[in-house]
Formats: C-alpha cells, sequence, structure tokens
C-alpha cells in the first residue's frame, strides 16, 4: 500500500470519527426526543418512542375490502369518493396527546410524520390515486394567527412528501369565526359551521377529485358543511376526505 492511500485510510477513518463525535455532542446538547411523550430516543432517525409506537390505535382501514364507519359518517349527507383515517380517537389515550400536541403546543414536526404516515398508507388504496390535491380545511385567519399554524395544513404537507401531490390552501377560506367544537352536541356542532367557507371557483375549478384534510372527525360536520359549499359551485367534483383520527 503507498504512503498516499494509507494517507487518504486515516484520513477517511478520522473524518468518519470526527462525524461521530459531532453527532454525539449534538445530541447531548440537542437529545432526540419523543414527537408524542417527549422522552429521549437513542437513534435520532427514531420520531416515536417504542410505547408510544406501540399504544397507537391504528384504524387499519387501509386493509379493509368493506366500507368503513367512516364511510358510513357521511352515508346520506354529502356525496364523498373515499375516505381515510390513521388512528381512532378516545380521550386519555395517545391520540388525544398527539392531537393535543399538534394543536396547542406546537409541535409541528409531529403533524408531519403523522402526515407522512398516512401519505404511506394511501399508497395502498387505489381509490386514492386519481387525487389532483389536498386541500386541507382552512382556519379562520384569527384563529390561524393566534395559533401561528394550520395543523391540518402541516398534516397535508406530510401527506405530500408522500405522494407528491399540491396543496391547494386558497380555494377555500373559513369567513366565520365560530367558536370551539369540542364540547358542542351534534347539532350544535352542524349549527355552528353553517355558512363558514367561501370557494374561489377559479381555484377549485381546475381540479377533477380533491381530498380534504383535516386533523379529526367527530360528527364530521366541519367536513359536511365546506363539501356542501363546494358542492354548490361544483356538484359533480369528487371529494375525498382524508384525516389523522377518527372518534371511536
Amino acid at each position: 500500500m503507498s504512503e498516499l492511500t494509507k494517507t487518504l485510510s486515516v484520513t477517511r477513518i478520522w473524518q468518519k470519527k470526527l462525524v461521530e463525535w459531532k453527532d454525539d455532542i449534538s445530541h447531548l446538547i440537542y437529545p432526540n426526543c419523543c414527537l408524542i411523550c417527549d422522552s429521549e430516543l437513542p437513534n435520532k432517525n427514531i420520531p416515536i418512542c417504542h410505547f408510544c409506537e406501540n399504544d397507537l390505535p391504528y384504524t387499519l382501514f387501509e386493509s379493509y375490502t368493506h366500507e368503513t364507519n367512516m364511510d358510513k359518517l357521511f352515508w346520506g349527507r354529502v356525496p364523498v369518493a373515499s375516505t381515510y383515517s390513521l388512528l381512532y380517537f378516545e380521550k386519555e389515550t395517545s391520540t388525544q396527546a398527539i392531537l393535543h400536541g399538534i394543536k396547542y403546543q406546537n409541535k409541528k414536526k409531529l403533524a408531519i410524520e403523522f402526515g407522512k404516515r398516512i401519505g404511506k398508507q394511501l399508497s395502498q388504496q387505489a381509490s386514492f390515486d386519481s387525487i389532483d390535491c389536498l386541500l386541507p380545511i382552512p382556519l379562520h385567519p384569527k384563529k390561524e394567527y393566534l395559533r401561528g399554524y394550520n395543523q391540518s395544513l402541516l398534516i397535508a404537507e406530510g401527506i405530500s412528501l408522500e405522494k407528491n401531490l399540491p396543496i391547494e390552501t386558497k380555494g377555500v377560506k373559513r369567513i366565520k369565526h365560530g367558536e370551539s367544537q369540542t364540547k358542542k352536541s351534534r347539532f350544535k356542532r352542524w349549527d355552528n359551521v353553517q355558512n363558514t367557507f367561501r370557494i374561489d371557483p377559479k381555484l377549485i375549478g381546475t381540479y377533477k377529485h380533491i381530498a380534504l384534510v383535516d386533523d379529526v372527525v367527530t360528527t364530521g360536520a366541519t367536513i359536511e358543511a365546506c363539501i356542501n359549499e363546494i358542492n354548490e359551485i361544483f356538484p359533480n367534483l369528487k371529494i375525498s376526505i382524508i384525516t389523522l383520527a377518527i372518534a371511536k
């Protein structure tokens, strides 16, 4: 082995060690933590700890060969092409912690991570292959300003990373700043979102199949109101629904 070859070999070894030391020091200063519970993780490539991962209540809708309870939720209410939700939601569960972190604790990476997971599962369902764009359910500008972001948009960004789909953020605007839906009855939720959205025909009219993206669906009132507004102008537009979670 020539001296030059030996020198290059030693140099590569030291470069590798320096990278490892740099990663170790960076981990000490900025430890990689679970996106859900914030516990420290041993591997920077793992976003969620083993305990939280095992606690996730997946719907497994991607493996269904018949209608899901999310499909049935919208039967007789609005025409929907396809529906999908990644997790079941119940109080005092990991899903509640995820939604709370995304909406109120500025955990943007958590929203994107689960959006990517949704995107991977949608790749197993042919009914979503014809989607032209993702349309995140908008927040009222005042609420989005106070929160600093729209969690549904972040979920859509994660889906887009996996499915390579454009995101439409201007086609539908929220013009009514209603009260929180959290503690309202089914009827009051429906009444609270009437005349909430305004559609831009020039933008929505360019698509044949869109997917509305939201964080969680409970009664479906918000999504129903949005679809009704779109159908008033485009009755033949195919609309699918994608959410991170659905109430069990």
